[in-house]
């Protein structure tokens, strides 16, 4: 073992300590022990506790540690800390600017226990709720876990989104005539990627134009009719290269399915030649355009067989904000600020939904400052009119499974929404019986983020899906799809059956800020993959359908 590894040691098991909030001068002296072996200009390796006892500045007690590393590999009061520290945490440490110190706040007072945790933590505003922490050390964070993540090899779905539309956009307006489209899991919007793929007409020195003035690197091609450009923070994008428009949408759709639907395809279905669109595709065939997002399996070609495939949920089909948040709680903008934005971006309505009492770690509110909030909503009604804000809740669900504030309190709001924000490591009979009792709550409206995952960060809480969308259904709660990137949840893999089980869904943005809103984008995208229809999500509910949805379980 060189002197580095064991330095490296040495600070790691200081950072440990200082993260578990031991004795000071003992981390310290391991820091010190780690700079001194390092400054060593003899080798450490292969000498006895003796020999290492006989250097300078190497007492008996780190010469004994040094030796346990040398001869076994490891360093017993390291793995100690190591087992009592959850590696998230120690990733945490590669962060540039937070050190240990910090790192013990964030892990103690919030939870927070991967980078994926912490960078969600910023996104909602969360740090700055901590001592020491403001507004740039947040941003900070951000930025450097941004660049952590430049050669990690996946990404979310957002993250590609914003860059292969630049990409795009400048090759059309460069080349006006040219035919270039993504493909692959992106199109098929795959809420995580590890690959990028994209179809086009062009040729390599025509593609390598959109990449001017930006950071990039070309790898190796396995042949001629491909590309593939390396960008910071994302998978390589491969460009396949095609000769004209039948071979463009040919490979286009060939690259747009999973295998079951292309195999499915296959075998029942031809590729006929001199084709204009992929639409061609499918009229040829005499069925109903199968939306990429949709080419998942054999059992959506039966679907367009029929003509009985559903009219998806778009975008311009959200008409209300669910799910916001204010600087009430940990949002970065205040009520009217977020009313106006709604307003201005079109939507009939906002439901402020700011986080409860139990979420101390973000502001949460107290039942004085729900009645503040309250006032204040009664008179932006009246300034905003027609445009309606209505009073809502983001309700901890607590380790019992009831409900944040008493029954009293929860009626005073429009619409309750209930999240598992804390003591996430749990069983499925735990989250199960937690995620019950609360649908069970007469005044549990909406199950926000079913599952607690962060895409690419956490797995989140075990469930039991069938039986938690089945209990949706008999309680009438709906089910949320929170629209945050790294959430996503629930997940489109279970939008078919909570829909075959008549369960309500709901795209929500947790928007923490005005430009939060937009993330419904991404929700509606996932909810596409499940055939999701506008008339199936509460927020395409108009402003009068919304208030006789609460109406009707006021009573």
């Amino acid at each position: 073992m060189t002197n580095h590894e064991i330095a490296d040691h040495f600070e790691l098991l200081a950072k440990l300590m200082d993260i578990h909030n031991e004795d000071s001068f003992k981390a310290k002296s391991y820091a010190s022990a780690a700079f001194r072996v390092e400054k060593l200009p003899e080798q450490l390796s292969g000498l006895s506790t003796d020999a290492l006892k006989a250097l300078p500045a190497i007492g008996a007690s780190l010469a004994a540690k040094i030796h346990e590393l040398d001869t076994t590999g490891k360093l017993g009061i390291l793995e100690d800390y190591v087992q009592k520290t959850p590696p998230g945490v120690i990733d945490m440490l590669s962060i540039k600017g937070i050190g240990p110190k910090k790192i013990s706040l964030l892990w103690k007072e919030l939870g927070l226990e991967s980078i994926g945790e912490l960078e969600y933590a910023c996104q909602e505003n969360r740090l700055t709720t901590i001592k020491g922490f403001g507004a740039k050390t947040q941003q900070a964070i951000l930025d450097s876990i941004a660049f952590m993540r430049s050669n990690s090899g996946f990404c979310l779905y957002a993250a590609a989104d914003a860059v292969l539309a630049q990409i795009t956009d400048r090759l059309q307006q460069s080349y006006p005539d040219a035919l270039i489209s993504p493909a692959g899991a992106f199109r098929r919007q795959m809420p995580t990627l590890s690959q990028l793929d994209m179809v086009t007409t062009l040729n390599r020195e025509q593609i390598l134009t959109a990449f001017v003035g930006m950071e990039y690197e070309l790898a190796e091609a396995q042949d001629t009719e491909s590309l593939v450009i390396v960008l910071a923070g994302l998978p390589p994008i491969t460009f396949v290269l095609v000769p004209d428009a039948t071979a463009f949408y040919k490979q286009l759709f060939a690259g747009s399915g999973e295998p079951e639907f292309l195999e499915a395809f296959a075998a029942q279905y031809q590729l006929r030649e001199n084709i204009n669109s992929e639409q061609d595709i499918f009229t040829a065939n005499k069925l109903a355009y199968v939306h990429p997002a949709m080419r998942n399996n054999a059992a959506v070609l039966t679907q367009a067989a029929a003509n009985n495939l559903p009219e998806l949920i778009m975008p311009s089909d959200i008409t209300g904000i669910i799910h916001s948040h204010s600087t009430y709680s940990d949002g970065q903008h205040s009520l009217k600020q977020m009313a106006e934005a709604a307003k201005a971006k079109g939507y009939e309505y906002l439901v402020i939904s700011d986080h409860s009492q139990a979420a101390f770690y973000a502001n949460g509110l107290t039942p004085e400052r729900i009645r503040l909030q309250h006032e204040e909503i009664d008179k932006l009604n009246v300034q905003l009119a027609p445009f309606k804000i209505f009073k809502s809740i983001e309700a901890d669900i607590l380790n019992d499974g009831q409900l944040d504030y008493t029954d009293e309190v929860l009626s005073t709001f429009d619409l309750v929404i209930g999240s598992v924000h804390s003591n996430l490591k749990m069983t499925e009979e735990k989250a199960m019986h937690r995620l019950l009792t609360a649908i069970q709550n007469p005044a549990t409206r909406i199950l926000g983020h079913p599952t607690g995952r962060l895409l690419l960060s956490r797995n989140g809480y075990p469930v039991d899906h069938k039986t938690l969308i089945d209990a949706c259904a008999e309680h009438k709660v709906v089910l949320e799809i929170n629209a945050h990137p790294r959430r996503l949840d629930l997940d489109w893999t279970w939008i078919e059956y909570a829909l075959s089980k008549g369960v309500l869904l709901s795209i929500n943005p947790d928007a923490h800020s005005i430009d939060g809103m937009d993330l419904v984008k991404y929700g509606v995208m996932a909810a596409q993959k499940g055939g999701l229809t506008a008339a199936q999500n509460l927020s395409s509910f108009s402003l009068a359908e919304m208030e006789q949805f609460i109406a009707t379980y006021k009573q």
